[in-house]
């Protein structure tokens, strides 16, 4: 009886100590199990491999084709643009370099304006030496004082009838003669005022005080902008010639001034400039645009557009012997396969080409992995 009990202890211990086991040693154990599992699935695979290939040479038509993986696209219609993209540079409509008005000038007395400044038309702006037209009238006026002088005398003669009436008439003629004097030696001394013939704003001075002054832009000058009336001017490839027109709508983009703005073409020119084989267009900048004058534009010209067209990036398309074509995906039963589509292509504009025919608003086209797939070729878009 005694011995009974001792076994029965014994059994609780190990069953106690059975039922107390770690999770690292859980954790080891099932490790040990996926390993076992990985290496007969792998001889499983090798058997699986060997037997199929087995099979194949006995009866070639049980080959299994693997389907080619791929990513596609369904065509849909949808808007598309062609553009000629240029650049161009904004030109102020109304550019004056200040000149003296007897078309002669002379040497700078004084300047009025600041560069950067905004005038109106009338403004002084230089005033040139007057010294000699200064020292004109006051000889001019000594001779008008005196022919003055005289006439007086003549009248007051005449009145007490001492005289000849003909002295009376030349000393009233030499008053006159020398006021027409006068006043042209006036309006001398009022050229040397140079005036603003618009309004604007100062862009250049380039003379100074004490220097010869002509008003040309090959000597020294003072330029004005009026920056309320802006254009684009832009040189277009001769080949585009035909496809330009006036009245086309343009998009004008400047990146220093952070602002695009819409457009139409107001001049096309008529001549090929021969260095740079190209005509020039102009386009008329709206007011108050925030844009200033020698800026340089991006320039967009629509020169192509259709409202439903079928577009593709132009990278899937490919070329053979046939001509152009794409792959597309045809159903067959369950089963995908990849099929040659010939298509006519049409106007191509940065990565999307405009397809004319071939495709059609509906069909899946392949975008990626189309270079490895064949005529007939299985396919999936599944991993």
């Amino acid at each position: 009886m005694q011995t009974i009990k001792y076994i029965f202890v014994a059994a609780t211990l190990a069953t106690a100590v059975a039922c107390t086991v770690t999770p690292e040693q859980k954790l080891a154990k099932k490790k040990e199990e996926l390993t076992k599992l990985k290496d007969d699935r792998a001889k499983l695979n090798v058997e699986i491999e060997k037997l199929e290939k087995e099979i194949v040479k006995l009866d070639p038509t049980q080959k299994v084709e693997k389907p080619k993986l791929v990513s596609i696209a369904t065509v849909a219609t949808q808007p598309f643009s062609h553009y000629i993209d240029l650049q161009g540079q904004i030109v102020a409509e109304d550019i004056s370099y200040v000149a003296p008005r007897n078309g002669q000038g002379g040497y700078v007395k004084a300047i009025y304006v600041k560069r950067g400044q905004a005038i109106k038309k009338g403004q002084l702006v230089l005033k040139l030496d007057d010294a000699i037209y200064q020292k004109q009238i006051a000889q001019i006026q000594t001779q008008l004082n005196l022919a003055k002088d005289v006439l007086r005398r003549r009248e007051n003669l005449w009145k007490d009838n001492i005289g000849t009436e003909f002295d009376l008439v030349q000393a009233r003629n030499n008053v006159e003669a020398v006021e027409r004097q006068m006043e042209l030696a006036k309006e001398q001394l009022s050229f040397t005022n140079v005036y603003a013939d618009m309004d604007g704003v100062v862009e250049e001075i380039t003379i100074k005080v004490g220097e010869l002054f002509s008003g040309t832009p090959l000597a020294g000058y003072v330029k004005l902008v009026n920056s309320s009336n802006l254009k684009v001017k832009v040189n277009v490839p001769q080949n585009y010639l035909e496809r330009v027109k006036e009245g086309m709508n343009i998009t004008v983009n400047v990146p220093d001034a952070g602002k695009t703005i819409a457009a139409k073409i107001t001049l096309k020119g008529q001549l090929i400039d021969v260095p740079s084989q190209s005509f020039y267009i102009e386009a008329t900048i709206p007011a108050n645009s925030g844009i200033k004058a020698n800026q340089f534009a991006s320039v967009q010209i629509l020169d192509y557009s259709v409202a439903n067209a079928i577009v593709v990036p132009v990278n899937i398309v490919q070329n053979d012997e046939k001509g152009k074509f794409v792959m597309v995906v045809a159903q067959d039963g369950k089963a995908q396969r990849a099929k040659k589509r010939v298509v006519t292509t049409g106007e191509l504009y940065g990565n999307n080409l405009e397809i004319k025919a071939g495709l059609n608003s509906g069909d899946i086209i392949i975008t990626e992995g189309y270079q490895s797939v064949y005529e007939g070729q299985a396919i999936t878009t599944k991993q």
